[in-house]
């Protein structure tokens, strides 16, 4: 395809839009919720998020040729009408992937510390083996952790899945990062509720950053009164933005929704859109993610022998950051909104691999390297 200057719509909220698309075309940035199908007279690439519907009446007065949305689910897409009228349509599978194995591993790290226990000893199930799942298993296991593994459906085509009560029950940490799925054989909606919760071993750690209403969050209200052995990790919750603030009150880490939310992954929807319409264009993709985004503000640190992990995954990440922003909001009368505020507003938060180790041994260099750290 010959290149040509496109005329470029892109939802305002989408991190680097400008930078990344600026050589293909002229950019107009629009509020995604309330865009209108006569702001795309005249368009060739549509570039949205999951705030945008993009179906027939937002299209059809359009000369839309190309739309790309910067997530992982495609809901929001009518894709059977961009087939129909050959619109070309490119989404980002797992682009925050990596941010939610690394906020999964910095909450566990955290709790685990408070209670002097180590990850490597644990059993972890994971509950849900897509995009995240899968990386969570891969990461873990070059730790050294045990992985159970739970998910109907890919159970029917491949070995290795557990059924949900063995894992429950056999688990010392359960990671829920199932799709919201409503119908068919293997619903996710209230995957666990009182007979499932209670089935968790004494001292185990729940931890649900996949879809909220995954968990009965009442039954779950109910469960940790009468289990305070169990620490919980809430990224997501059932009603949200509208959290219970008793709940939250019990929960060991409670978080709005952003465990996605690193740079890296953020921005990672906006490249993988870049690379699919570079190949549209058929055109050679000449940059990497790295090339727009800003250097870390820790950006080198050495270990020192005897030195803590936990230590350098707080130099990244500290869960409790986020946890203490949102407890800050439970009792507002506009909690919804100030948790809305409070995704819109997210601070820069950088992925493992943007701080770069320097170790003076090799098991040092490999433990971090394992963990998802740049060393030298």
């Amino acid at each position: 395809m010959t290149q040509k200057k496109l005329s470029i719509v892109a939802d305002e909220n989408m991190p680097y839009v400008d930078q990344m698309f600026a050589q293909y075309g002229d950019i107009k940035k629009v509020n995604g919720r309330t865009l209108t199908a006569q702001q795309l007279v005249g368009v060739d690439v549509l570039l949205v998020r999951s705030v945008t519907k993009v179906n027939e009446q937002l299209l059809a007065q359009s000369s839309i040729k190309f739309v790309g949305s910067a997530t992982i689910g495609t809901d929001h897409i009518d894709k059977d009408y961009l087939e129909r009228y050959k619109i070309s349509f490119a989404s980002a599978p797992g682009c925050n992937a990596n941010a939610v194995v690394e906020y999964d591993i910095s909450c566990l790290s955290h709790l685990l510390y408070q209670s002097n226990e180590s990850l490597i000893d644990k059993t972890v199930a994971i509950i849900g083996v897509g995009n995240v799942g899968k990386r969570l298993a891969r990461r873990l296991g070059e730790m050294g952790v045990k992985v159970l593994l739970n998910d109907p459906p890919r159970a029917e085509h491949e070995p290795g899945f557990h059924d949900l009560e063995y894992v429950l029950k056999n688990a010392d940490i359960v990671a829920l990062h199932t799709p919201l799925v409503t119908s068919g054989p293997h619903p996710s909606v209230h995957l666990l509720k009182s007979a499932e919760l209670a089935m968790l071993k004494q001292g185990a750690i729940l931890l649900n950053a996949g879809r909220g209403p995954a968990i009965n969050n009442q039954d779950l209200l109910i469960f940790l009164k009468q289990r305070t052995d169990v620490r919980t990790v809430l990224d997501v919750w059932e009603h949200e933005p509208v959290v219970d603030p008793e709940l939250a009150g019990l929960v060991s880490i409670a978080t709005p929704h952003i465990a996605g939310y690193s740079l890296e992954g953020r921005s990672m929807g906006t490249y993988m859109l870049k690379e699919a319409l570079c190949q549209w264009l058929d055109e050679p993709n000449q940059s990497q993610l790295e090339d727009f985004l800003p250097l870390p503000d820790k950006a080198n640190q050495t270990l020192d022998s005897g030195y803590n992990p936990l230590a350098i995954i707080s130099l990244v990440y500290d869960p409790f950051r986020d946890d203490e922003s949102l407890r800050a909001t439970l009792m507002l009368s506009d909690q919804p909104a100030a948790f809305d505020l409070l995704r819109k507003n997210y601070p820069i938060r950088r992925e493992f691999r943007s701080l770069k180790l320097h170790a003076e041994n090799a098991s040092d260099s490999a433990y971090m390297d394992k963990l998802g750290f740049s060393v030298k």
